[in-house]
């Protein structure tokens, strides 16, 4: 019988996920299978329930989930805990369902250098920023800014996670978006201005720029990175790496990070 995973979302037509472990599964020889599980939020807990009955091993959460797996939770890792929010949910064989946050542990992976002794600043306040925020703070960063549209969302993960909200980006060596600016970005004017109502343009240039979200072509994140001269991440590294977290969790083999990487990029 085929194992099945899947990503819960909603919405999740633009996710590369399911090409990402498929391609990892076949790669390994295993009889798995990872699904698009479109879930509006108020369906989110009815439905993660049902899955292991129905021949599931785990799930990931993303948007705008992330908060509620944790919520639903037995148990839960200190990265989970940590950041108050989970992205990878495991159905044990004693019925138990575990959380995990991959996305801090993928990110710091993607990151590929050190934050101690730095200033970031995250964009962003929902599950995905408060796992970088906590990875960047846990990591030593010598500062850790959040700025959210909405102020009171970066005001409440600055005292859980015991960093710094602020009013406005400010600058800083690291720039993380973890807003969904850019999400099935093309390119073009309507991405520009999205840009704009993140308040980057006036920054002085950071050394790194880290982009969650990827899309259809380059970010307008990336493109502002790059224009500035920092070193990039894009969103599809940082994919990867949190994709290979969970898939080493779900079924214990080392991930097949090149394998993952080809079928994440795509056609």
């Amino acid at each position: 019988m085929t194992t099945l995973t899947g990503v819960l979302g909603y919405p999740v037509a633009h996710t590369r996920s399911p090409a990402m472990h498929n391609a990892a599964f076949g790669a390994l020889g295993l009889d798995w299978r990872y699904v698009k599980l479109p879930v509006r939020p108020e369906l989110f807990e009815e439905t993660v329930r049902a899955l292991p009955a129905s021949g599931y091993r785990g799930a990931n959460a993303t948007i705008p989930h992330k908060l509620a797996a944790l919520a639903l939770a037995d148990r839960a890792t200190a990265a989970a805990r940590g950041a108050g929010a989970a992205n990878t949910l495991t159905f044990e064989p004693d019925g138990a369902i575990e959380a995990d946050n991959t996305d801090a542990g993928g990110f710091l992976d993607a990151l590929g250098e050190s934050p101690r002794g730095r200033r970031a600043l995250v964009l962003g306040a929902g599950g995905a920023g408060r796992a970088v925020a906590w990875a960047l703070r846990q990591e030593g960063a010598a500062a850790v800014l959040v700025w959210n549209r909405t102020p009171e969302r970066a005001a409440q993960l600055a005292r859980d996670l015991e960093v710094d909200a602020v009013a406005a980006p400010a600058p800083a060596e690291i720039v993380v978006n973890a807003t969904t600016v850019g999400l099935g970005a093309a390119g073009g004017r309507d991405d520009e201005q999205a840009l704009g109502g993140l308040g980057l343009d006036g920054l002085p240039p950071p050394a790194v720029v880290v982009d969650l979200v990827y899309g259809q072509g380059t970010t307008p994140v990336v493109a502002w990175g790059r224009r500035a001269g920092a070193r990039t991440v894009d969103g599809l590294e940082i994919l990867v790496r949190q994709g290979a977290r969970s898939f080493e969790r779900w079924t214990g083999r080392r991930p097949p990070l090149e394998t993952m990487r080809s079928a994440a990029s795509g056609p």
